[in-house]
């Protein structure tokens, strides 16, 4: 089938923000008194509360849980947010797919609030016609529901579809809902890492610079 659309991952994806995720997470756990290891909740980001959290022997829906989201979401939005700043490339990736005819959908873990907070971060607010968060699926990353809501969302084949996403996570869900997966090493992963990618760029700049190469390109799509 013709590709006719991009599912886009936003953090760690087109946002330089998986470390402030895991640092706020950091900060969060030990408020709550539980240590937690930097590098080792690091490799953790990607996946939502429902399936980190019980990493710490936590259910998300307990009233810990919750109090631990809560928290982790009020450090990210203040202490964080404010200095993320989009990876080079990223609003020209979004608008070169606009200018292509692709339809752009943002399948995230994030809840409402967070998701326009970081559109705006990457500068793509304006160029995203559809978007997925936490409500929308029963259970976030690596379960396919984030994205199988966006494909629906999308109105589009799962094979018509491709989605970006920077960590294993991102893969495993794409690969669930039937969609071909690009990723991107700019989340702090390695080609061993995302295993399944159709194909592997540095950050949105190396697809954009490359793009005529690419599954994105026109004589790519068949058109």
């Amino acid at each position: 089938m013709i590709l006719r659309g991009v599912l886009l991952d936003i953090d760690g994806t087109l946002l330089d923000s998986n470390d402030a995720h895991a640092a706020a997470w950091v900060d969060a756990l030990r408020d709550h008194g539980i240590a937690a290891d930097l590098t080792y909740v690091r490799r953790l980001i990607g996946m939502g509360a429902d399936n980190l959290l019980p990493h710490f022997e936590v259910a998300k829906d307990s009233a810990r849980g919750r109090s631990l989201g809560e928290r982790h979401s009020a450090l990210f939005k203040k202490e964080w947010l404010p200095k993320l700043r989009p990876f080079p490339g990223a609003r020209a990736l979004v608008q070169r797919m606009k200018d292509e005819g692709l339809a752009r959908v943002v399948a995230t873990s994030a809840d409402g609030d967070e998701l326009n907070a970081l559109l705006g971060a990457a500068e793509i607010d304006d160029l995203i016609e559809e978007a997925t968060t936490a409500s929308d699926a029963p259970l976030s990353k690596p379960a396919p529901d984030i994205v199988e809501a966006a494909v629906a969302r999308s109105g589009l084949d799962p094979r018509e579809l491709v989605m970006i996403g920077d960590t294993p996570y991102d893969v495993t869900a794409a690969r669930g809902a039937g969609v071909r997966v690009i990723g991107m090493r700019c989340g702090g992963w390695n080609d061993a890492d995302l295993a399944g990618a159709i194909r592997v760029y540095q950050s949105p700049s190396d697809l954009l610079a490359r793009w005529d190469a690419s599954p994105l390109a026109a004589q790519s799509r068949g058109a």
